[in-house]
């Protein structure tokens, strides 16, 4: 057990280091904006019906709204909705196993959530579409290694639970039929694979949604009966997902010879395994949120991962880890939103004429 709790550091010491960076540069921002998280549960069960109990939302102030500076214009219509779930903040050493869900007032893991996650990651989606990011009481990073499997489900369906209760009240209270957008990254993904099945795979709900990016974790080909994997950029009511490695990364569980899982190309927005150039490649959002990088690496898609190059950044020779589950957005975060608008438009236009 030892062995895998210190496997498990190593892995996940770098999830967020990326976006983490970056805080410093907002510190003014998080000072007047952190009081927010000092609310308190009576019951520790999140009540959606409070803007508090949601890390975005459109009728609050939150880092969601935020946009780089070089991708700042004139304001767009928010034609759609993005439901977006974020990666697991609960990182608190847990050497007894005490440690199972994060408590859903707890303003530290809060914190971090909204000024990496939501900051880094959900501003991907927002040039046209209004941000809807519940907090929930997501299970501890250690669940899972969890070798008590009881314990570990029951850790992983309070989370969901969560997730189902706030995308329950935003369709009654929020969508009024409006276009969806589900996306999501690392134990967000856990959620949102299942979330898409109970509420879109085989559901009338499935004619209002775009596309769902189910990042950073592995989606089976078979996960879904009637959602299908999107094929290129101009698909919608369908997925996408994938997990990115540096190409010399080496792993039994990452293999180029996997082909049960769906990995599509964020440069290409395909599934073919041929290399797309960085040249390809729009724009990263690293440790500057400012700052779009772009032409940092090469994708291509082969077994069960995407393979990238070490991305080209200020610093980057000093970037040692080959694991880039941080980097998932990050690093193709203008091919992220170019997509996003393009699929907007495509639903857009075939709603119009249908």
């Amino acid at each position: 057990m030892k062995n895998n709790n210190n496997k498990m550091k190593i892995k996940y010491s770098v999830i967020l280091v990326v976006m983490i960076v970056g805080i410093s540069s907002c510190s003014r921002k998080i000072n007047s904006y952190s009081g927010e998280n000092k609310f308190k549960s009576e019951t520790g069960i999140p009540d959606y019906t409070k803007l508090e109990y949601w890390a975005a939302h459109p009728n609050k102030n939150d880092p969601s709204d935020s946009i780089p500076k070089p991708l700042q214009k004139v304001n767009q219509d928010k034609v759609a909705d993005v439901f977006f779930l974020h990666p697991t903040t609960f990182l608190n050493e847990n050497k007894d196993g005490k440690f199972v869900n994060a408590k859903i007032d707890d303003s530290a893991i809060n914190y971090k959530t909204d000024y990496t996650s939501i900051l880094y990651q959900a501003t991907a989606f927002n040039e046209r579409s209004k941000i809807y990011a519940p907090r929930y009481r997501q299970a501890h990073i250690s669940m899972y290694y969890e070798r008590d499997s009881i314990k570990k489900i029951q850790a992983f369906e309070t989370a969901y639970q969560d997730i189902k209760k706030a995308f329950q009240y935003y369709l009654s209270t929020y969508n009024l039929g409006r276009p969806i957008i589900i996306a999501s990254h690392s134990q967000g993904t856990t959620h949102a694979i299942r979330l898409v099945k109970e509420f879109f795979d085989k559901k009338e709900l499935s004619n209002q949604l775009i596309c769902a990016y189910l990042v950073g974790m592995g989606v089976k080909k078979n996960q879904y009966e009637l959602i299908p994997i999107c094929q290129d950029s101009t698909n919608t009511g369908c997925f996408v997902s994938w997990r990115t490695y540096r190409e010399d990364f080496k792993n039994e569980a990452i293999n180029r010879n996997d082909t049960s899982t769906v990995v599509v190309n964020p440069i290409s927005w395909k599934t073919s395994n041929e290399i797309i150039a960085d040249e390809n490649q729009k724009g990263a959002v690293l440790y500057n949120f400012n700052k779009v990088l772009k032409h940092t690496q090469n994708a291509q898609v082969e077994g069960n991962a995407l393979w990238v190059s070490h991305p080209k950044f200020p610093g980057s020779i000093f970037y040692k880890t080959k694991n880039y589950h941080a980097g998932d957005i990050n690093l193709f975060y203008l091919d992220i939103r170019e997509d996003v608008s393009r699929r907007i438009n495509q639903y857009l236009s075939k709603n119009k004429s249908d």
